[in-house]
């Protein structure tokens, strides 16, 4: 039987999520708007956009040292939204949380601020096999300018990242490890709480990508014992352009600042500057206001659905994907790791990604393509790309139905 036919399980009210997202009303191609590149970027709900467009409308000025109405309005909203961000993830304090322009922002500052002033010659970065480019790069051009070594965590046939595999390579030198929480090309869910414990057994500290997993799952900085947590808005439903840094005070005490200007001083002479406290000692100049708040309206958004209703719908949505694809002849999954969130990762025989999702898209069908800024992961299974179907709230059972019916027309195109 279709799947479409049986009807949702969701265990929240999946047919009110999908009306909160005005851009599913649009058809592509004369089809249902099928979305299913939630990894690279997920679709707004109508809450963040009224946020955003409250602000703009509104209530819109500088913040912070103005004093008349609108800059009230805009600070307020602003300070707001980072509180709620606080609750989302549970950081003890709100001068942990650094608004920055997203995930790889967030990865960048921790490499050269703690990295500049921490690491020397020997000293090592540990990363697992699974990084995004923006969890490789920085530390690669950090370690070039300290004399630092960067080392990688193998995967598994099946791209698991073991606690094994990262103690295996942790050393003495071992000043700093930094692991997704969950991949963005392969889905595959971290042991991040373990491998955190283990670096700190070792003197070691730990960043964590959460950009992948804070849209799928409770986030609990506290709990999983991470020492820098990054993640970006708009990979959560929130605006493009804003993300945010959570790291533990005593830590961005202690580091130097990352851009200079205004907001982040508390003097300035021709002779030396001093510095504001937290946060605004990492948040220099005009930052994106109404990104902010909007990202604040996706943090309430997701904990009024939440993220454990959201885990288990997406959770069924994985299975029943897995199962329709892996029957799909000639169709290889890449990346079956035991615990998954909302990634399914696929080459078809014979067919270039690109052109499979050249045709996926005439079917209304909107997936990624390529090597999904994780080139590492692309070598270890020996294929230069992957076609990329990533889930979300507001899929269905019918999505997947889709999908998979797209791509037996991929397939007839080709035979």
């Amino acid at each position: 039987m279709n799947a479409a036919a049986q009807g949702p399980k969701a265990p929240y009210d999946l047919e009110r999520v999908i009306s909160e997202f005005p851009a599913l009303r649009q058809e592509i191609h004369g089809h249902r708007l099928a979305y299913l590149d939630n990894a690279a970027s997920t679709l707004k709900p109508q809450p963040v956009i009224d946020a955003l467009v409250q602000s703009y409308s509104h209530d819109y000025s500088n913040i912070h040292r103005g004093v008349h109405e609108l800059s009230r309005r805009s600070t307020q909203a602003f300070e707001a939204a980072r509180e709620q961000v606080r609750a989302f993830i549970n950081a003890p304090s709100t001068r942990e949380v650094i608004f920055v322009r997203g995930c790889t922002e967030a990865i960048n500052l921790v490499a050269s601020a703690w990295g500049g002033a921490n690491l020397g010659e020997g000293d090592e970065v540990l990363v697992s096999g699974l990084e995004h480019h923006s969890n490789i790069v920085p530390w690669q051009l950090i370690c070039e300018a300290t004399g630092a070594k960067l080392v990688a965590a193998p995967l598994t046939d099946a791209g698991e990242v073991t606690v094994e595999a990262m103690v295996e390579r942790m050393g003495p030198r071992t000043k700093l490890v930094a692991v997704a929480q969950v991949s963005n090309a392969l889905g595959t869910v971290v042991p991040v709480r373990e491998i955190a414990a283990e670096a700190h057994a070792r003197g070691a500290l730990i960043l964590v990508d959460g950009a992948q997993a804070v849209p799928h799952c409770p986030v609990d900085v506290q709990a999983l014992g991470a020492d820098f947590y990054a993640f970006s808005g708009h990979k959560m439903y929130g605006p493009s352009g804003i993300g945010v840094l959570y790291g533990r005070r005593e830590l961005l005490e202690a580091m130097p600042p990352y851009h200079g200007g205004g907001d982040m001083i508390l003097t300035v002479t021709f002779e030396e500057s001093t510095w504001s406290e937290l946060p605004s000692k990492f948040e220099a100049g005009t930052p994106h206001i109404a990104g902010a708040i909007g990202l604040g309206a996706a943090c309430a958004y997701l904990s009024e659905l939440g993220l454990e209703r959201v885990a288990a719908w997406e959770a069924e949505l994985l299975a029943y994907g897995t199962e329709q694809l892996s029957a799909l002849p000639g169709l290889r999954l890449i990346g079956t790791a035991p615990k998954k969130a909302g990634v399914l990762g696929f080459v078809l025989e014979g067919i270039h990604p690109h052109d499979v999702g050249t045709i996926l898209d005439r079917y209304g069908v909107a997936v990624r393509t390529g090597h999904h800024c994780a080139q590492p992961v692309m070598a270890r299974y020996c294929v230069p790309a992957t076609t990329r179907a990533s889930l979300g709230v507001y899929n269905t059972l019918a999505d997947i139905d889709q999908l998979v019916d797209a791509l037996r027309e991929v397939q007839k195109v080709f035979a």
